[in-house]
């Protein structure tokens, strides 16, 4: 068996669960009364085929064989097309865990019954494919040229994403209308690219992404931004190989760079990612160069706030983790004064799944010393422990987010009483000073917008006199939201709701902050695992209490996240109009490369506290 990623083997393995369940009502060998069809009848004007449930007869090509895990099976293509732009003329027959004793080449009659695979179950959003299952053949000849694959150019796809609403499996296909469309019309047929630029670094499941539509939406340096949920990027095409990694490796590749030359293979719908195109030919991958940021010099007169997902990190992560990161932080990130952290593990990780070890020090006293071996300085750490097994995540990780500060630069106003469950409170001196109740202190943790999920922590410090909050945060994840490329359109983003409420709670703890004290320094930080454009964010910067920095870029350098091809926006700082002469970056480290250290970028402001701003309230 040829190679094969640990996702591909995830989701081929949940075909063939599905394909299996019901192959024993609908793999039934051909009857008497069984009649010769065309593909193109199979696949008809539509998602959904009108002949499920049928057994058929088809003639056609085959033009690729998956002859590796658990979905195998072959493409065949009728060299003969009706004509009609709304079917399909290819179409996948499933063999299950047998390999087809065909080749490409090969001329079939096939026999099989008319199935629609849709991944997870037949209620999911997923789209479907359809295919044949019980599949007997006969081989009229062998050797034929390959049916004319279709030629994907800048103009060959629509540039309207899908139908503006309802149900894709209810409505007839508009290939020149929709790009959901149009690929649902190439299902199963050969395609063919050019060069093509990468949207995406090669991910661990041995993918690629590249857009057919070089001028939509790039990004500075060769992406495809996501800029609104009407603005989906109608270029993006997933490509995997079908050739075996022990004859071509797949290729490592980071955005930007080229996948020259042609590209071919027939189209395959993939809940990861959306329509692929399997390839049985696989262009060559030209380096364009990029490299990773390093911002800018700060003054000394300037405070730094950095931000940084770490990406699970634990106690018992290899030390290679830990250097590569610190690595950013010293280097590329020029030793910020204070860093929020979000993704910090306990001591062993989700090896330590219930067994009672919710401490990070561990984890962090490695960090710092990574930092320190690194050449930055020696950061001390504040955090809270969570409640063991409450705040989502990696099983067992028991994450949280935290603070690193430079002792030699800025001071941690420690204020004892804070822990999972006790709420920070804001207290007002009498000179009109806000400050808080404990610090650092979780901001509401048993309010129900928490539950499952990191609770957000704030911090107290103080910087040339002048007190400065930084809250840290990680919103609810995006899972379980409807796939943008799936059926339902447009997707149901149910995630959001959480996030909506979790934006409400620190909102209106900045609130009471401000109506303390109107001058208050505030940052907030964090992954907030939504959108620049999101009702989250809305909702944090309604009526300017905070502003989004990631705003203040221009269009082309907003994200901080590539996923399934979209440079998009999870990472922000918003910061409060008392801050001064603020700068502000995305420091573009790893969601552009193969070779990365967490997937998400850090960032980091500097700017000049409010002069007003009084600390004159007694540390403890």
């Amino acid at each position: 068996m040829t190679a094969l990623s640990s996702r591909a083997t995830r989701v081929v393995s949940a075909l063939s669960a599905t394909a299996v369940a019901t192959s024993i009502v609908l793999a039934a060998p051909a009857t008497a009364d069984t009649t010769e069809t065309r593909i193109h009848d199979v696949q008809g004007t539509g998602r959904i085929s009108p002949m499920v449930g049928e057994s058929v007869t088809v003639p056609g090509i085959v033009t690729a064989t998956r002859d590796f895990g658990s979905a195998r099976g072959f493409w065949l293509q009728d060299p003969e097309p009706d004509g009609d732009p709304r079917t399909s003329e290819g179409i996948f027959v499933y063999t299950g865990e047998q390999s087809p004793d065909v080749t490409a080449g090969d001329e079939l009659s096939v026999t099989g019954e008319v199935t629609e695979y849709r991944p997870e179950s037949q209620d999911s959003a997923y789209q479907s494919t359809t295919q044949l299952t019980g599949a007997e053949w006969t081989v009229s000849s062998t050797g034929n040229e390959l049916p004319e694959a279709v030629e994907i150019t800048a103009d060959t796809v629509p540039d309207t994403f899908a139908p503006p609403e309802g149900n894709l499996d209810e409505l007839e296909l508009q290939p020149d209308k929709y790009a959901l469309d149009f690929w649902e019309s190439t299902e199963g047929q050969r395609a063919v690219i050019g060069d093509a630029r990468l949207v995406s670094p090669s991910t661990q499941y041995n993918e690629l992404y590249v857009t057919t539509k070089p001028g939509e939406n790039p990004s500075a340096r060769g992406g495809a931004v996501y800029g609104g949920y009407d603005r989906a990027n109608t270029g993006l095409l997933k490509i995997e190989s079908l050739i075996p990694f022990d004859e071509r490796p797949f290729p490592t590749a980071n955005v930007g760079d080229t996948l020259t030359g042609t590209t071919a293979g027939p189209i395959e719908y993939d809940s990861y990612g959306g329509y692929t195109l399997m390839a049985t030919e696989l262009g060559e991958v030209a380096d364009n160069g990029l490299e990773r940021e390093v911002t800018a010099k700060q003054s000394r007169a300037d405070l730094s706030v950095a931000t940084y997902n770490v990406e699970n990190l634990s106690g018992v992560d290899d030390q290679a983790k830990f250097d590569d990161l610190a690595g950013g932080v010293v280097e590329n990130l020029r030793s910020p004064d204070i860093v929020t952290l979000e993704e910090i593990q306990d001591n062993n990780g989700a090896d330590g799944n219930g067994d009672g070890v919710v401490a990070a020090d561990e984890t962090l006293d490695r960090f710092v010393d990574a930092i320190a071996a690194a050449g930055g300085p020696r950061y001390e750490w504040r955090q809270i422990d969570p409640e063991e097994s409450a705040d989502g995540g990696q099983p067992g990780g028991n994450i949280r987010v935290g603070f690193l500060y430079n002792p030699d630069r800025v001071s941690f106003v420690d204020r004892a009483g804070g822990d999972a469950t006790t709420p920070v409170e804001v207290e007002k001196s009498r000179s009109g000073a806000a400050h808080l109740s404990v610090s650092p202190g979780r901001i509401d943790p048993q309010n129900e917008a928490w539950a499952d999920s990191r609770k957000p922590l704030v911090g107290e410090f103080t910087f040339r006199g002048r007190t400065v909050f930084v809250v840290a945060n990680h919103f609810a994840s995006k899972g379980g939201d409807e796939p943008t490329h799936g059926r339902f359109q447009p997707p149901a983003r149910s995630s959001e709701e959480q996030r909506v409420k979790q934006a409400q709670v620190v909102r209106g703890f900045v609130d009471e902050l401000q109506a303390a004290q109107p001058d208050a320094n505030v940052v907030v930080a964090g992954d907030l695992n939504d959108f620049q454009f999101s009702e989250t964010l809305g909702t944090l910067t309604e009526g300017g209490a905070l502003s989004a920095l990631i705003d203040t870029l221009p269009v082309d350098q907003q994200y901080s996240y590539v996923y399934e091809g979209n440079s998009q926006v999870l990472d922000h700082i918003l910061v409060s109009d008392s801050l001064r002469r603020v700068d502000y970056d995305v420091v573009h480290i790893n969601a552009e490369f193969a070779d990365q250290a967490s997937d998400h970028d850090p960032q980091i402001v500097r700017f000049r506290p409010s002069a007003s701003t009084r600390t004159d309230w007694p540390t403890n």
